[in-house]
């Protein structure tokens, strides 16, 4: 059985009704210091493209990575996602994107500047955002504050967005559970259980959009407070809870 973290029920069994939202760094993939350096095992790959059929296509990915990232990571597959937490989004029809203003080129030229004074430090252009990571230079998390907070007055309508030693510049408005309502609407996903999962803070705007659709959320970890019900202890956890919810489905078919 899967491990779950004090204080918070496991998530309950698999159940092909489902319509199963996965956020990806620090929840399906464990953290590296950069976000290059992660990689998805052909296992996990496997589990996905099986519960993607058992689901009959309601499985997405919800992530702060791009696409264009999620596509490189998780090829061959091609699932639903939504990329940059929900500035991108792609239902099983088509893809949209929001415009890259022209002063976010500025703000990453000096961006980039300040991060070279930090080794390990990383500016991520993610063509409409920018994330700042300090996971490998520590010492670089309050000047990289610091900047970010004055850039905004070169960015009217964007805002920041803290992750896991990460912070983002990002646009008002889309987050990961408006990504996840627009999904709902769609077929596969319209008329299922919505069960989203996911370990940051930005993922608790897909807990509450689950919870208003008669679903649940499930915590990555030991954070708190937190609008999930269930919690696992870590990505190897969702792993294996993944892995067994494959098991069960395929006992479950007819045969």
């Amino acid at each position: 059985m899967a491990a779950q973290i004090p204080h918070r029920p496991p998530p309950p069994a698999f159940s092909p009704d489902w319509a199963l939202f996965l956020d990806v760094d620090g929840t399906l993939l464990d953290f590296a210091d950069l976000p290059d350096e992660v990689h998805a095992a052909p296992a996990l790959i496997a589990t996905l493209d099986a519960l993607r059929d058992q689901l009959d296509g309601a499985l997405a990915l919800v992530s702060g990575r791009t696409l264009a990232q999620l596509d490189a990571l998780f090829a061959p597959l091609l699932l639903p996602a939504a990329g940059l937490h929900g500035l991108e989004l792609r239902d099983n029809g088509h893809a949209i994107a929001h415009a890259r203003p022209v002063a976010l080129d500025d703000v990453l030229t000096a961006a980039r500047a300040l991060a070279a004074k930090y080794p390990g430090a990383l500016v991520e252009d993610k063509g409409t955002t920018l994330a700042l990571h300090w996971r490998g230079a520590p010492a670089a998390e309050e000047p990289l504050h610091e900047f970010a907070t004055s850039a905004l007055i070169e960015l009217p309508g964007y805002h920041l967005q803290p992750g896991n030693r990460v912070l983002e510049l990002r646009p008002d408005g889309a987050h990961k559970g408006e990504a996840v309502l627009a999904l709902l609407a769609t077929p596969p996903f319209h008329g299922r259980r919505p069960v989203f999962v996911g370990d940051d803070l930005t993922d608790e705007h897909g807990f509450a959009a689950v919870d208003c659709h008669g679903g649940f959320g499930v915590l990555v970890g030991a954070r708190s407070p937190s609008a999930a019900r269930y919690g696992l202890h870590d990505p190897a956890a969702v792993r294996e809870w993944l892995e067994q919810a494959v098991i069960l489905s395929q006992t479950q078919e007819p045969g």
